[in-house]
């Protein structure tokens, strides 16, 4: 008899996607498993670049020193071109990452310590538990569409096969080095995970709530779901080496560009321990005659596609010697030799996106399984773990009832447009990287590629890299209204509001110091406001000690959080903390020295069931002893005359915008009214409190506490 369980995640693949969904639902609470094919942990090569918004991110998980400290920090990019004698000079020199961007820059590091990190966070939120299950594969998935809309349903069912540790190895096609070339051609990657066949102890079927199909770019769940990728492959074939380099080349510990003149470019990136990632085009590419003449089943397109004329790439005879050989030809007269290989590959490069990204917001796909591009940007891994660390959340919402089901449909509308612009950058930047370099006064002809064009884009792909620029648009988690129609300064149109002109509304809230109010300890605030799964309100109440009016919103807004009429209570599980699912920090103005502990009502500085005092919840906007002003209200572009409420998700993306008051109170109370769940009923309202009290001269309900 085949097992069967119960569990509210099944996450299918183990990479980066997969385990920042998993490091969500340890962090908070929720019942999952996550599986995986590959009989390893930690995988030679892969990924390797860690861009601004991921380090903030893993910031906010509490190990983002581990990347300081064990990664190559990329800081400078070196353009070379060829010369008049079909030579390379260096052209240009810029910074890797855009100055002022983010408080981090772009680093790089094997993918195996990346995973790692992950697993140690899943073992500490879960005492130990919450391990990858491997190697099992997944053979059928069937949903229940009469129990999709049900909350306490299991609507999706998954056979499990526990493969042997031989089957699940995946096929190395002859070499000694590990190579990653399985996964880097079209083609079932399943075929290269055999077994025999399966006794019922070998299978379980899994009741889930819901699957995420976190399992790269040939993604068995996608495949279930009937979604088909959209887009096109090149003919532009690049081999990739990691390994320690013996060169005379002088920027070899720079990220470079390097286009040759006749035989193709190369993409260096410096990596930890000596080593060197070189991406590399391969002109001289080994190719399968007997395929010229067939057609085969593009498993992406769903139609016949006609085999590229001189044969398919030959992947069994690309080896680390082909790609070093097409490498010596793109950097003469340097030289150029390797030792200690530790992973090769070769990829074709191709732009697919997924038209969506689940079925029934029951089963999800993210990362590869919905997007693919050259790797040469930075990007993959990237985009991938932010697709779930913007999904995880969301899920863990609704299982633990805080929210409707109807928060899910953000996931696609957020990430499938920045799937979308990855894809049309990549394209443009992956064509000019591979395209031959122009000649002077050739590119007014149409011939070859414009360097100064590259340069253009490369500069400005960097802030699109960086991630610090996504930005989601209005939806029940995004409320663009509480701002003003704007345009950044590239022209693209944003949200800002008045009160905070340098918080820009459905993008990621930047850092800046403050100060704690009770021992004048230096915080970014970003520190203080990590992903644990809740909300935050951040109250900019202003110059308060020296602005009455200020003062009085103070008091008041403390009267209110005190009230029986607080929204932030209504979302409050009972017997929770007051601050479990909406936490409220506050940033002042004033002058830290001239301001007391008590000028705050109680409200803002709360004591657990037995008295212990929070007092991490109250910062001031002023000069620290050894790390000096943050001059965090100029940063956000609040005047300290005026203050503001900033709502933000948790995952750190400005919800909301609101003036101090009682206006602004109530945009909130009905912003999270449009999809927070009420955990206990207030026995009043504010209406109700200015019905029965009256209010003041601001129309502030005059609160009973």
């Amino acid at each position: 008899m085949v097992k069967e369980s119960n569990v509210d995640v099944l996450i299918v693949g183990a990479g980066p996607a997969g385990l920042m969904a998993a490091n969500w639902f340890a962090r908070t609470g929720v019942n999952y498993r996550i599986i995986d094919k590959r009989s390893s942990e930690i995988f030679a090569g892969q990924a390797d670049g860690l861009q601004c918004r991921t380090l903030e991110v893993f910031q906010s998980f509490g190990f983002g020193d581990r990347a300081l400290k064990e990664a190559n920090h990329m800081l400078e990019i070196s353009f070379w071109e060829p010369n008049a004698d079909g030579g390379l000079y260096r052209s240009a020199r810029i910074a890797d990452s855009i100055p002022g961007i983010s408080r981090f820059q772009q680093v790089v590091l094997h993918q195996g310590r990346i995973e790692a990190w992950f697993t140690d966070a899943i073992r500490k939120w879960t005492g130990g538990r919450g391990k990858v299950e491997r190697p099992v594969l997944p053979v059928s998935l069937e949903i229940d569409e009469s129990k999709v809309e049900d909350p306490s349903a299991y609507p999706v069912s998954v056979m499990l096969k526990t493969l042997s540790e031989n089957a699940s190895l995946p096929e190395q096609f002859g070499a000694k080095v590990a190579n990653g070339l399985f996964r880097q051609f079209e083609g079932d990657q399943e075929k290269y995970y055999k077994d025999g066949p399966s006794e019922d102890g070998d299978l379980e079927l899994v009741h889930a709530k819901y699957v995420l199909g976190c399992d790269g770019a040939h993604s068995w769940v996608r495949k279930q779901l009937g979604i088909e990728m959209e887009g096109e492959s090149t003919d532009y074939v690049w081999g990739v080496l990691d390994s320690v380099p013996i060169t005379d080349f002088p920027d070899i510990r720079n990220r470079c560009a390097i286009h040759s003149l006749d035989s193709g470019s190369i993409m260096v990136i410096p990596r930890e321990q000596g080593l060197v990632r070189l991406y590399i085009q391969l002109r001289e590419t080994p190719r399968d005659p007997n395929t010229k003449a067939a057609t085969e089943l593009d498993g992406n397109k769903g139609k016949e596609a006609q085999v590229l004329e001189k044969g398919r790439v030959d992947r069994s005879k690309i080896t680390p010697e082909v790609i070093l050989s097409n490498a010596r030809k793109i950097l003469h007269p340097y030289k150029l030799d390797i030792t200690d290989v530790k992973w090769y590959t070769a990829y074709q490069i191709g732009q697919r996106v997924s038209p969506a990204f689940h079925k029934f917001n029951r089963v999800f796909i993210s990362g590869d399984a919905c997007h693919t591009h050259s790797p040469k940007a930075g990007q993959g891994m990237n985009v991938s773990m932010m697709d779930t660390f913007n999904l995880g959340w969301k899920i863990a919402h609704v299982l633990k009832g805080l929210a409707t089901r109807d928060i899910l449909a953000t996931y696609e509308s957020e990430r499938l447009q920045v799937a979308r612009d990855l894809i049309a950058f990549d394209h443009k930047f992956s064509r000019l990287f591979s395209g031959k370099p122009a000649l002077p006064g050739a590119v007014s002809k149409g011939e070859g590629v414009s360097l100064d064009e590259f340069h253009a884009v490369f500069e400005k792909g960097n802030e699109f890299a960086s991630g610090t620029i996504v930005d989601y648009n209005n939806s029940l988690l995004v409320d663009k209204a509480s701002g003003q129609p704007a345009a950044s300064a590239d022209g693209t149109p944003v949200s800002i509001s008045p009160l905070a002109t340098k918080v820009l509304i459905g993008r990621r809230f930047d850092s800046a110091k403050v100060v704690n109010q009770s021992d004048a300890h230096p915080w970014h605030l970003c520190d203080r406001a990590l992903s644990d799964g809740r909300w935050r309100i951040i109250n900019f109440c202003g110059a308060f000690k020296t602005h009455v009016a200020l003062n009085n919103e103070l008091l008041w807004l403390g009267q209110y959080l005190a009230s029986d009429a607080s929204f932030i209570k209504k979302y409050t599980p009972p017997g929770a903390k007051v601050d479990s699912v909406i936490e409220v920090l506050t940033v002042h103005a004033s002058k830290r020295v001239e301001t007391e502990w008590d000028d705050f009502p109680l409200a803002f500085r709360p004591r657990d069931a037995i008295g212990r005092m929070d007092y991490w919840k109250i910062y001031a906007d002023d000069e620290s002893f050894h790390e000096g002003h943050g001059h965090a209200y100029e940063k956000y572009g609040i005047d300290p005359a005026v203050g503001a409420f900033v709502v933000l998700r948790p995952d750190g993306y400005v919800a909301q915008v609101e003036p101090l008051g009682a206006d602004g109170v109530k945009n909130m109370a009905k912003f999270f009214d449009g999809f927070m769940i009420a955990q206990t009923m207030p026995s009043r309202r504010m209406d109700d409190e200015i019905e029965t009290y009256g209010a003041d001269s601001y129309g502030r309900p005059l609160l009973a506490v």
